[in-house]
């Protein structure tokens, strides 16, 4: 096979900016130059009109209203100003425990034990099931008037687990906690639209909806904003939440990504995803080794996502042989240097050597059968060298 550029299965990692949105920015990019925070000209006036037609798109996305829209420069900022902010400023509060789900991104767990270690609360991982869902009752049975928050993610990162969010957000409330959901994976994979109205905390991140890399946002309940302390301090804007001056142009593409996945055709495209997503795992079911899929099957998951475990491989091995022609990633997360297996794939029952016989594939909106049909082919030949190398060992 020839391929002019490498095949693309790893969207949920970061999906590719869409036409519209970059079209979009372009003008404050080249020829619109102005900070949005001058309010004594009219070129100020022009840019920050541009920064609130952008809150009211992603505010119509998941039915909030613009002015509980913080801009900040992905979800990984957004998880730490939403948790570390509401942790920090109820440090003298009765609720001292919190709660997330044992297979939140490495992001939200860090925080959780950085308030632990550094403000003594208490953490409490909540498990799931084989297929990476976290039941309402078990929710309930941890709740209690201690609980300050709980975070759970809408849809997983690695197995593509969807999460019933509004049921697990009211029984939290009912309980007085706070609920926060980390959604950076949500916009391409389910539809938000009424998320606020049940949700207080919402991250999102531009480089996982169509967007730039460089930009997010926060959704915060109007009424709780003043409980939540800045992790960044300078001249008090959007709100005094989160000093420094916007950057025009990405949270214009935000914007733009979030209008075109609030469209109704946008339910089309992830119909179409997950034919697509069904068709790649059935023809890796059809080679002659024992490829098995992690996590939940067909609705139940992002639309994109295929994590498959290669039984007797190791993941890494097989990527390496995949390289240059087709890109996917390992469930694996390195901080320290030394690659660990995956929390989610331990989490939801899966030993060590499978975890690490496991890749992501993660499709996007523009993958064409043409597209899977190569991918498999490519996997197909990559799992046949590497067993004529353990053949010959």
């Amino acid at each position: 096979m020839i391929f002019s550029k490498p095949l693309y299965f790893d969207h949920q990692a970061t999906t590719p900016v869409d036409k519209r949105v970059f079209e979009k920015m372009l003008p404050f990019l080249t020829e619109s130059c102005g900070n949005p925070h001058s309010t004594d000209h009219s070129v100020g006036w022009k840019m920050s009109q541009v920064i609130e037609d952008a809150q009211i798109n992603i505010a119509r996305l998941i039915g909030a209203d613009p002015d509980e829209i913080i801009f900040t420069s992905g979800a990984t900022e957004s998880n730490n100003l939403a948790l570390l902010g509401l942790g920090r400023h109820e440090t003298g509060g009765n609720r001292r425990r919190i709660l997330v789900s044992a297979i939140e991104h490495k992001c939200i767990l860090t925080i959780a034990r950085i308030l632990a270690e550094q403000y003594g609360y208490m953490i409490d991982l909540l498990p799931v099931d084989d297929e990476g869902r976290l039941s309402v009752s078990n929710l309930e049975n941890k709740l209690d008037d201690d609980v300050l928050f709980v975070s759970v993610m809408a849809v997983n990162n690695e197995i593509g687990t969807i999460q019933n969010i509004p049921a697990l957000s009211a029984a939290a409330k009912e309980a007085g906690a706070i609920f926060h959901c980390d959604a950076a994976q949500a916009p391409i994979a389910i539809n938000l639209q009424n998320y606020a109205d049940t949700v207080d905390l919402i991250s999102l991140s531009g480089h996982k909806m169509l967007a730039p890399q460089g930009i997010g946002a926060l959704y915060i309940r109007r009424d709780l904003q003043t409980r939540i302390e800045p992790l960044l301090y300078g001249g008090g804007q959007q709100n005094g939440l989160r000093s420094g001056t916007l950057p025009v142009a990405l949270c214009a593409g935000m914007g733009a990504a979030a209008d075109i996945l609030s469209a109704q055709e946008t339910g089309t495209a992830r119909e179409n995803l997950r034919r697509i997503r069904n068709s790649f795992i059935a023809q890796l079911h059809d080679l002659p080794w024992n490829i098995s899929l992690n996590g939940p099957t067909d609705i139940a998951r992002h639309p994109g996502n295929a994590n498959m475990c290669f039984h007797g491989f190791s993941a890494h091995d097989i990527l390496q042989v995949l390289q240059p022609h087709l890109a996917a990633s390992t469930g694996s997360a390195c901080t320290t240097g030394i690659p660990e297996p995956s929390h989610v794939l331990k989490a939801i029952g899966l030993s060590g050597v499978d975890a690490e016989a496991s890749i992501r594939f993660s499709l996007g909106f523009h993958t064409t059968d043409k597209d899977i049909a190569q991918a498999v082919g490519l996997i197909g030949n990559a799992l046949e060298r590497l067993s004529e190398v353990a053949r010959s060992a």
